[in-house]
């Protein structure tokens, strides 16, 4: 049996030309489904972060009507449209390819193509080469799509049990310590959950910095394999999950580390120390007045406030 299914976006007549001898269909539930045209643009299409069952029914639909799919990796990809029965072309986007590359698929854009841009799991332009596609594209007036589903950031976010209402994303953190522990301590004050990405051979040495620098005692998650036969989600303080991951040795598998704001006093009190070197600094220079109106256009801080703390300071170190 096989059933009709519209694109996910109003039916356009493709190009000249751009008539393919393969059948625009996906499998799913056991029924072939045929899907209609495409609207020429760039479709940006979430993908399953590793069960593949999560995967959408309009995903399938934008991947078996597109001209070709872009792919993080194609082979990782070709396994996802294998599964559901779709032949559409497969091209390799990274981020390796070039301007050249890029010229080549806003020139098939350009010609009324549709192409679909995925990433290897989740949702494309977070943490991937994508978003370089997207800005050519739109600089060339051409149509983006959203095509929304899967994301590891949501996925992390929900399982950790830590406030989401507000979240700052970071992404991978620095290879090298040194950079890791300067870029941590400009997180210490974001006034929300932190999400960070981490490769498995890195990760207890992250998990010592972060809790060094942003404090043991606050409450964190380690999310690994989500959505796969693996799943694990590991909740404790940064000091507790350091020290468990130490302990245990390698882990395998894709991660989302999910980390707690600090408190508000805990937010005042490294202000404080911030504001207080700041003021030390300018105070071996300058007067206390004028050390004061440095640093209070430096922070952007009242100047009465700054200035009565460097004259505390001035006083108490005099």
């Amino acid at each position: 049996m096989t059933r009709r299914f519209d694109a996910p976006t109003t039916a356009l007549p493709r190009r000249p030309g751009a008539d393919r001898p393969r059948a625009t269909t996906f499998t799913a539930f056991g029924l072939a489904n045929e899907v209609e045209a495409l609207s020429p643009g760039l479709h940006i299409v979430a993908t399953p972060i590793g069960n593949l069952r999560d995967i959408t029914i309009r995903a399938l639909a934008t991947l078996a009507a597109a001209d070709a799919v872009l792919a993080e990796d194609t082979r990782v990809t070709r396994t996802l449209l294998a599964h559901y029965g779709i032949t559409t072309p497969l091209l390799a986007y990274h981020e390796h390819s070039n301007d050249a590359v890029r010229e080549r698929m806003v020139g098939r854009l350009q010609s009324g193509e549709a192409l679909a841009l995925v990433s290897d799991a989740g949702t494309p332009l977070v943490s991937d080469p994508g978003y370089k596609l997207v800005q050519a594209a739109i600089e060339a007036g051409i149509a983006i799509t959203p095509v929304p589903g899967p994301s590891a950031v949501m996925t992390a976010l929900v399982a950790a049990g830590l406030p989401t209402d507000r979240f700052f994303f970071e992404g991978f953190l620095p290879q090298k310590a040194g950079a890791r522990r300067n870029r941590l301590e400009a997180l210490v004050q974001v006034p929300g959950t932190l999400v960070l990405f981490e490769s498995p051979h890195r990760l207890p040495e992250m998990l010592a910095d972060a809790a060094a620098v942003l404090g043991p005692d606050r409450p964190a998650a380690v999310t690994r394999e989500l959505t796969k036969l693996y799943e694990t989600v590991r909740r404790d303080t940064l000091g507790g999950l350091s020290q468990r991951f130490a302990e245990d040795g390698p882990v395998k598998g894709e991660i989302v580390v999910i980390i707690g704001a600090a408190t508000a006093a805990e937010r005042s009190e490294e202000g404080d120390e911030a504001l207080d070197a700041l003021l030390r600094t300018a105070l071996e220079r300058h007067s206390i007045k004028d050390a004061a109106s440095l640093v209070a256009d430096e922070t952007g801080q009242p100047r009465r406030i700054v200035y009565t703390r460097a004259l505390a300071l001035a006083r108490s170190e005099g």
